[in-house]
Formats: C-alpha cells, sequence, structure tokens
C-alpha cells in the first residue's frame, strides 16, 4: 500500500467499517486485527465495542507503512 490517503487505505478503513480488524489485516497488521476484532467483541458485551470499532477504521485510514 502507497501509505496514508491512498487508495488502499481508503478500502481498508472501509473494511474495518463492517468487521473491525478486517481494514488491519488487508494492511498486512495481523496482530493489529486479531487485537482490534476481539476486543472490539469483548467491549460489545458492555456496548462499548464502537469505540474499538471507530478506532479500527481510524487507524486502517491513517496508517502508513514506515
Amino acid at each position: 500500500m502507497a501509505g496514508q490517503g491512498s487508495g488502499g487505505n481508503v478500502i481498508a478503513a472501509l473494511a474495518s467499517l463492517f468487521i473491525p480488524g478486517l481494514g488491519q489485516l488487508l494492511q498486512g497488521r495481523l496482530f493489529m486485527a486479531l487485537f482490534m476484532f476481539i476486543s472490539a467483541a469483548a467491549l460489545w458485551i458492555i456496548l462499548l465495542g464502537w469505540l474499538i470499532h471507530l478506532w479500527s477504521i481510524l487507524d486502517a485510514a491513517k496508517f502508513s507503512p514506515k
């Protein structure tokens, strides 16, 4: 992926909109994808999963590889 603002980041952010962590998985960040997915699932039990869900979307959109 080309970095922040690239088309790949837009696709990753859209993927994270549907499933938290899917955008990170598309970017090749397996650990962060698992963390986002598991923590969002755990927090949805107490209705706070939307926080991780939003964080996942923003993280995928602003990712820039080093």
